[in-house]
């Protein structure tokens, strides 16, 4: 199997990383398609567009035709991407949809149909990342039932599709969780052996693989981050905590919202003891859309795309159903209320 190339750091470019489990599922997924909608959840950075850009040549090497795209990415290179035999039918799209780079997903959606009308009984591929924080949440659920509509009641036949929908966004996950439109699977930063050998593609002196699994978690991101910050942890906490504005949040907060999350810091899953308090309940919401915490589903093989985080980890700030995204978003929060609120 052909691995994805990626762009890294610094210019870097690096190999997939293993991930065994969802790439046999990727496989499978290829023989049999996707019904209904398949809906990947998973941390900031940890690799859902990876997954995807890996998923693109799994599903080309299958037959597919695939059209990907992705709103959030920096350049139109990176936000659209079309099988070179979806060309005539892409650029047909474009004249279709009004300023179709401000919409990729009506895009996306105007090239799928037109594919299914235009070409006979094909194996199609629509692959859509981090759409949701694009169009917002109250649109998710609309976008979802639509992309069902192609599997459902396509506008001409086909042999095989797969739709592949991939977020951060822990709040749209509720709401579409309510319908049968969608079958949702979580992802998680890589698990140990495919984040060493991620590890192993960076270049020149770096700190030992077990303090920055410590620091990561595994997250890709983070490890892209502190690679071009020449690993100075302390930039990256302080970029982080006003990226996400955690010293806003965190002076917002009630004593009863505080006192959890100093709970909270030593064990997530004080999350879920505790949600039935209405406090509780704001405090964990406000985590979720920060993208600092997430709900973690049971370890049960067929909730995952690939291997699910280890049980109870006090050191990767991991629980049974709650758990920090990464040990570096929990100690941005511990440094924010450090400052704020005082230890």
């Amino acid at each position: 199997m052909r691995r994805a190339k990626l762009r890294f750091s610094r210019g870097l470019t690096v190999t997939f990383s293993d991930r065994r489990v969802a790439l046999e599922r990727l496989e499978r997924i290829a023989e049999e398609g996707t019904y209904p909608v398949y809906t990947l959840y998973g941390p900031e950075g940890c690799g859902k567009t990876a997954l995807l850009k890996q998923a693109i040549l799994v599903l080309e090497e299958h037959g597919y035709q695939v059209v990907y795209v992705n709103p959030t990415a920096g350049s139109i290179s990176e936000a659209l991407y079309y099988t070179p035999g979806l060309g005539e039918i892409v650029r047909a799209a474009v004249h279709a949809v009004p300023e179709p780079y401000s919409s990729l997903v009506e895009l996306m959606l105007e090239a799928a149909s037109l594919a299914l009308r235009r070409l006979r009984r094909p194996r199609l591929a629509v692959l859509a990342d981090d759409v949701f924080q694009a169009i917002g949440f109250d649109k998710a659920e609309l976008l979802v039932k639509r992309l069902l509509n192609l599997i459902e009641y396509p506008p001409g036949d086909y042999e095989r599709i797969v739709v592949l929908v991939a977020s951060s966004e822990g709040v749209a996950r509720e709401r579409l969780g309510r319908h049968r439109w969608t079958a949702i699977y979580s992802i998680w930063n890589l698990p140990r052996e495919g984040f060493a050998e991620l590890y192993s593609q960076v270049p020149g002196e770096k700190p030992s693989f077990e303090h920055v699994w410590a620091l990561t978690g595994g997250n890709p991101a983070l490890l892209a981050r502190l690679y071009a910050l020449d690993w100075r942890v302390d930039e990256l906490l302080e970029s982080i905590v006003e990226e996400k504005g955690l010293e806003e949040l965190v002076s917002r907060l009630d004593s009863r919202m505080l006192e959890v999350l100093w709970d909270a810091i030593r064990d997530p899953d004080i999350l879920f003891h505790r949600g039935g308090e209405e406090s509780v309940s704001r405090l964990r919401r406000l985590l979720i859309e920060y993208n600092l915490v997430s709900r973690v589903p049971m370890r049960s093989p067929h909730l995952w795309f690939d291997t699910p985080p280890p049980g109870r980890d006090e050191a990767l700030g991991i629980g049974e159903r709650y758990a920090w995204q990464t040990p570096i978003h929990r100690e941005a929060v511990r440094w924010a209320l450090e400052r704020v609120k005082g230890g």
